[in-house]
């Protein structure tokens, strides 16, 4: 068989492959977070929001609001170097995230049900 059969084969099994995943991933709400960074804040991102007194305050001092703490949960990066994970029962990590022009880090306790935002800072 030639080459060029063999490549025709191939490439209308392959567009057949991708239609029929088309079809049965097409209207799920599929995702493929597979870094640890993107599973760690896809996880805080599902769960219920608590905001501290100091962080709320901090909030208000740097013109910061919910939306932007929501962006920085899509686009962050988490600094696990920062971070505690190794307890048990609410993991603590240190997010890192850009807006308004301005470095913002994220102190969030991430447990069972909810995740508790403690801390922000106004990083260099």
């Amino acid at each position: 068989m030639k080459l060029a059969h063999r490549l025709g084969f191939y490439f209308f099994g392959f567009i057949i492959g991708l239609f029929l995943l088309l079809f049965f991933l097409g209207g799920k709400n599929a995702s493929c977070d597979y870094s640890p960074n993107a599973r760690v804040l896809k996880n805080i991102r599902i769960k219920e929001r608590v905001f501290s007194e100091d962080i709320l305050s901090s909030m208000q001092t740097h013109n910061i609001d919910t939306a932007d703490i929501s962006s920085i949960l899509t686009t962050g990066n988490v600094d696990f170097g920062k971070s505690n994970t190794k307890l048990d029962s609410c993991n603590t990590y240190f997010i890192e995230g850009q807006i308004k022009e301005k470095n913002i880090g994220l102190h969030i306790a991430n447990c069972d049900s909810i995740a508790r935002m403690n801390a922000l800072e106004i990083l260099k």
